[in-house]
């Protein structure tokens, strides 16, 4: 009896734990960490945490809900890059460009972002709490426009 009620918990664990419909492509995370250049690859939910992404093209790529902690993203090119609800907590983006990027949902928390540029980019729903974010076109409202 108690075997029978262990394997029923262990099936019914395994039916509502929820599982990722869709994650990173192994083959470009593989690719980009080797090469520093994955534009247009599928880094959706990749684990990329403190990551060394200096000058990386990731122009057009997906990094829906990755994990960038501690990422080295200086001068890196997101340039169109879908970032929505990525973690960039203590993330490194001096002088990357996030132009036209989604960044929607984007948790910047503790992140360093000096003279990032943001043009186009969709900034709602960013947490930067403790970050240090100047020249980047991120601010919280108040003062002239």
């Amino acid at each position: 009896m108690k075997s029978t009620l262990i394997s029923a918990f262990a099936l019914l664990a395994t039916i509502a734990v929820p599982t990722s419909v869709h994650a990173a492509n192994p083959a470009h995370v593989q690719q980009l960490l080797e090469t520093n250049a994955c534009a247009r690859c599928d880094l959706s939910g990749a684990n990329l945490e403190g990551a060394h992404l200096i000058g990386a093209d990731l122009r057009n790529a997906n990094l829906r809900g990755a994990n960038l902690q501690n990422a080295n993203l200086e001068g890196a090119d997101l340039t169109g890059a879908d970032l929505k609800q990525a973690d960039l907590t203590g993330a490194f983006a001096t002088n990357a460009v996030f132009n036209n990027a989604n960044l929607n949902g984007v948790n910047l928390t503790n992140a360093r972002m000096i003279n990032a540029l943001t043009f186009g980019a969709d900034l709602n729903n960013i947490n930067f709490a403790g970050a240090d974010i100047y020249g980047s076109g991120i601010g919280v409202g108040g003062g002239d426009r």
